[in-house]
């Protein structure tokens, strides 16, 4: 999962002109406490731990004497009997972390599994993965995750002084094919697969109230690649809420410069011009964002709700059902679309909703609150379809 930061808006819209600037003048270091522990190197974030690299040579080479190098790598890290590796996306791993845990995001384990391929020599291919919006919100923050991939080569041979890479590169993929239909994928650098780490974790920062370690996530993210717009648009919202709107809104055009319809900069910009008491500016955002986004993330899901405080839970079925519709993958909206199911009586979709919220969970815990949940469904009396 790769995490883009958004502020919870009701509508949004077109940038002022404003000259875009270097990366390197968009820092404000002065303006922020050293971070509370030694950022990961990028080199670090790839290092085989000793547990590693014991697994390496006892378990994994063993599958690689039977199997040959890249499927011997497979096998040795995601057969059920070997590592039992779980996706979790309470937070973004380092290799060895992941590794720890057994547990980890998609970036977190393409950032295992890379740093295991390179310690054997495979050639390594990273993928950003285009999939539907899929938004998470927690308090006045939106999240818009994005997905990664990984490919590995077969070997490199060399003759006449030449080096040649083998091009038949097998994809390894950490969610299930029927979760992403009509994959596109495009190539992109190891210095990207940093910054997306590093924007992660500063995102993670922000939902912890660390606001000064965000900055410097941050600002990491972009220095590894200045061409990620998703960092700048995080050390936007980490300025407006540092109070630095003057900032904020210039790190927001910057974006804006090269993608004049980014929602999430310009959803960002008009927060802040309206906190800066800029009515009319962020007005003219919003009446422009409306257009661009008619019905933003949640719309439904919040109207939703109001009508199950209220007791009308047909209408809240049927707002639930229009999140689903266009966000088939997200638990919350299926765990709330199997609430509103039972009350109206409908046990079967019930089940069927609390099913799809557990296998959809990308945390451990929300999955166990679920599953607890769909226990409690399975053992209730038979249903009446509505």
């Amino acid at each position: 999962m790769v995490l883009t930061v958004s502020t919870l808006l009701s509508s949004c819209a077109t940038a002022p002109a404003v000259g875009s600037a270097r990366p390197a003048e968009l820092f404000r270091d002065h303006a922020f406490q050293p971070a509370t522990s030694a950022l990961v190197g990028a080199e670090e974030l790839f290092e085989l731990s000793p547990a590693m690299r014991s697994y390496l040579q006892y378990e994994i080479d063993t599958q690689v004497q039977l199997k040959g190098r890249r499927q011997g790598l497979i096998e040795g890290l995601y057969r059920k009997q070997k590592l039992l590796l779980e996706y979790d996306a309470t937070m973004t791993r380092t290799a060895a972390e992941a590794f720890e845990a057994r547990a980890g995001n998609c970036l977190s384990l393409v950032i295992m599994t890379a740093a295991f391929a390179k310690e054997m020599g495979l050639p390594v291919r990273y993928q950003s993965v285009t999939i539907d919006d899929h938004w998470s919100r927690s308090g006045d923050m939106l999240l818009l995750a994005g997905h990664v991939n990984l490919s590995l080569g077969g070997r490199r041979t060399s003759g006449l002084g030449l080096t040649v890479l083998e091009m038949d590169m097998l994809t390894i993929d950490f969610i299930p094919p029927e979760h992403l239909p009509a994959l596109r994928s495009r190539v992109i650098e190891e210095n990207t697969v940093v910054a997306m780490y590093y924007n992660n974790r500063a995102a993670e920062s922000i939902f912890a109230g660390r606001l000064d370690d965000a900055y410097w996530m941050a600002r990491a993210a972009i220095v590894q690649d200045p061409r990620y717009h998703a960092a700048y648009i995080t050390l936007g919202s980490i300025y407006r809420r540092h109070g630095d709107l003057a900032t904020a809104e210039r790190v927001l055009c910057h974006v804006l410069q090269s993608e004049p319809d980014n929602l999430l900069a310009l959803g960002n910009l008009a927060i802040t011009l309206q906190e800066g008491g800029r009515l009319a500016e962020a007005k003219a955002l919003n009446a422009r964002l409306a257009k661009l986004q008619p019905y933003p993330p949640y719309a439904f899901f919040d109207r939703g709700i109001l009508a199950m405080q209220a007791g009308d839970y047909q209408t809240a079925r049927d707002l639930f059902q229009q999140e689903v519709n266009r966000d088939a993958y997200a638990p919350e909206f299926h765990f709330w679309l199997a609430l509103a199911s039972y009350q109206l009586g409908d046990l079967t979709a019930a089940r069927r909703h609390m099913q799809a919220a557990t296998e959809y969970s990308t945390t451990t815990k929300d999955r166990g609150l679920y599953a607890a949940k769909l226990a409690y469904l399975q053992a209730s009396r038979p249903s009446t379809t509505h």
